[in-house]
């Protein structure tokens, strides 16, 4: 039976009751409800008919989560939204409290791809509204909790910092995910930071919507399981509502926003509801779900129950309702026909447009204003420091935060000082959890901050990584510029401590940051082009909302020396000026080869420069600096210049930084010799072993040699 045929033939049987309980809104209120209900199930069958059209590309659906109304109902417009994807009542609920919207015709626009959809141009489907500030997220699960957390979080420090940021000083943040969701480390972690932050009596208004309906795709959560891991976590106030009954879920979703946005603490409201149709238009449930299971949530049918109410408060007739369910359905697939012949993006520069947004000029005059000279020459630490205190001064919306980066001032002393000088409600310690950190500088950007998260060791990242690949990246791209993550990370990374060794703080992968689309890399060797990167990142943050990695290389923090002891070659003074982003830098002038490397391998190679000057070996070296995007102009021309390239990098053969390099050489046309050397494809061992799979300056110096057959 189709789901229009099951829909009337059950409603047509309805008997009217006596009334339990009075209705917590009028009836006319109810009406408008029903009516975000029906237009959210059309959309779901409309998607499905536009697939069977070959027009359409996302079923995922919300029939049976239709009660999600009730938590729109129940917030206001100016309540930052982070949604389900089974979200389409309630974003259909939050457009009709703002006029001027036609969420109907947006969403199915999503659907089929259109490049007019107002908020990802066509790039996914998502629920996304600017002017509704419902922040669209990716399907990736639970991966939008700790932004959540991280927007709640920077609704009252904008407040007390009296910083202007786009949500009223009594908003709450809402954020939806399911019950299988609820189950992902990212998620256990986001709550765990919410209840962490109310134990200490930091303002936390954050509204989390459990949408239970009792399966993930094929897999069941236990019954009874999200009640048991969250119904009685002390700092979280539970919430619990039939998510079918659209007058019970909309009194509970009534005292939960109620509870989060009187005490600005976080809250856990459950909603029980069913899911129908299967996750996806291409999901057989019969596969996994007898007859009988698939016939109960069917019973369920939040439409049929909100149906059966509108009839006990004589609010219509089961004859008006049907009506009414016709010609919405009309109503959509009139629009689904419409939006499924609109055009969509037709080229790779179309789609691409919102990932690196760019506009140099603009950075180079934010940059210029960002930072002071000094004449007293400095190691890398101190000159990362004194620009951290400079960007601090100058920027009145940045925050600084992470583990260890406040009272103690930073593993290696990078950030002393700043706490005391800044205060601590701009520089601040964070629990252990760089999903959490990074969750925090996701929505403290979106709250009007210029965030400068910490990640203590490089190695620290991975375990977070989707947070940069999956949220901070694809923001922008799926909201079409519309919305930004304006921010700069510190992360000390690379190898070669000396006395403190072991993967875990000699860490040298960094694949998985090179191929985040849009993601800025910044990778200093020296003070002087630390203090200009760092001044230029945080230009492009504030400029053009871009999302910047800033690589610090812990070997190199407090050195001073480059040739000889005492020489105090690697001090530098800070400059005037900024460093331009995807210009790399030349030592020397040498005319037989031309040594391309970073980080670490600049002192290396300059050392072993010198040593192949004394067996007449001419060489110059090109400190790339930025590793994303690559300084290819420079590139091209030292390698010309010479002929010759050797690649020294410390990163590791497979995934290293030098295999960009040399795909720049060649698509850029270089038809000279190249050769490479690395770090072995090795995990770092501690101690002296270390050195075995490290880059050197004698593999540096060999590999010169052959290169030129010398």
């Amino acid at each position: 039976m189709s789901a229009d045929a099951y829909f009337a033939e059950t409603v047509a049987a309805l008997e009217p009751a006596a009334p339990q309980s009075e209705l917590p809104f009028s009836k006319e209120r109810c009406l408008e409800l029903f009516d975000a209900q029906l237009g959210s199930r059309h959309l779901d069958l409309a998607a499905r008919w536009l697939r069977s059209q070959k027009r359409g590309f996302y079923t995922i659906g919300s029939a049976g989560h239709e009660g999600n109304v009730a938590v729109a109902a129940a917030s206001k417009p100016g309540d930052p939204a982070l949604l389900h994807y089974r979200s389409g009542a309630f974003f259909l609920e939050r457009a009709r409290q703002v006029p001027g919207h036609n969420p109907l015709r947006d969403v199915l626009l999503g659907v089929v791809a259109a490049a007019e959809e107002p908020i990802a141009g066509g790039r996914h489907k998502v629920f996304g509204s600017h002017s509704l500030n419902v922040i669209p997220q990716t399907s990736t699960i639970a991966s939008h909790l700790p932004r959540a957390m991280g927007v709640a979080f920077g609704i009252e420090r904008a407040r007390r910092l009296e910083i202007e940021g786009p949500w009223t000083g009594n908003a709450i943040a809402v954020c939806s995910f399911g019950d299988a969701s609820a189950n992902h480390s990212t998620a256990t972690g986001a709550i765990n930071a919410a209840v962490h932050c109310g134990y200490q009596r930091l303002p936390m208004p954050l509204l989390f919507v459990c949408e239970d309906n009792g399966i993930g795709i094929s897999v069941r959560t236990p019954e009874g399981w999200i009640r048991s891991a969250y119904g009685s976590r002390e700092g979280l106030k539970y919430f619990a509502a039939d998510g079918c009954d659209l007058a019970e879920a909309y009194t509970t979703a009534e005292k939960a926003v109620g509870f989060v946005r009187e005490r600005r603490k976080p809250a856990f409201l459950h909603l029980k509801t069913v899911r129908l149709m299967g996750h996806a238009g291409s999901d057989v449930e019969s596969a996994y779900r007898t007859p009988a299971e698939i016939a109960a949530a069917q019973a369920g049918d939040p439409l049929v129950r909100t149906a059966k109410l509108l009839l006990d408060h004589r609010i219509a007739t089961p004859d008006e309702i049907i009506a009414l369910y016709s010609a919405k359905r009309d109503e959509v697939m009139e629009i689904a026909a419409e939006v499924s012949t609109a055009a969509r993006l037709g080229s790779a520069r179309e789609v691409m447009t919102p990932l690196a947004q760019s506009r140099p000029s603009a950075v180079k005059s934010e940059a210029s204003r960002l930072g002071e000279p000094s004449e007293q020459p400095v190691t890398l630490a101190q000159a990362i420091n004194r620009s951290l205190d400079d960007l601090l001064a100058n920027v009145p919306k940045l925050l600084i935060f992470g583990e260890d980066v406040a009272r103690k001032g930073g593993v290696y002393g990078v950030t002393r000082g700043l706490l005391k000088r800044h205060g601590a409600a701009r520089v601040f310690d964070t629990l252990l959890d760089e999903q959490t950190i990074l969750g925090l500088a996701l929505g403290t950007s979106l709250s009007g901050f210029l965030p400068m998260p910490e990640i203590q060791y490089l190695a620290y990242l991975h375990n977070a990584a989707d947070q940069l690949r999956g949220e901070a990246a694809t923001l922008s791209f799926f909201s079409n510029g519309q919305y930004r993550n304006p921010m700069v990370v510190r992360i000390a990374g690379y190898a070669y401590q000396k006395g403190f060794g072991g993967h875990f703080h000699n860490d040298n992968a960094i694949a998985a940051l090179r191929d985040i689309p849009g993601l800025i890399i910044a990778s200093p060797a020296r003070p002087d082009d630390a203090a200009g990167m760092l001044r230029t990142c945080v230009a492009a943050a504030k400029a053009d909302g871009r999302v910047c990695v800033f690589l610090e290389a812990i070997a190199l923090y407090h050195t001073r020396d480059l040739h000889e002891e005492g020489d105090e070659e690697w001090l530098a003074t800070l400059p005037t000026e900024a460093v331009e982003l995807g210009r790399g830098r030349t030592y020397g002038s040498g005319a037989d080869l031309t040594i391309v490397t970073f980080a670490n391998g600049v002192p290396m190679s300059l050392r072993a420069a010198r040593t192949l000057a004394e067996s007449g070996i001419d060489a110059r070296v090109l400190d790339l600096r930025w590793l994303s995007p690559l300084p290819t102009e420079d590139l091209l021309r030292e390698a010309r210049a010479t002929g010759h390239v050797l690649i020294a990098d410390e990163t590791r053969r497979s995934g290293g930084v030098s295999e960009g390099v040399l795909a720049a050489l060649s698509d850029g046309g270089f038809e000279g010799r190249t050769a490479r050397v690395t770090s072995e494809d090795s995990i770092i061992p501690l101690g002296d072993a270390a050195y075995h799979v490290l880059l050197s300056e004698t593999d540096i110096e060999q590999a010169a040699r052959k290169l030129l057959h010398r």
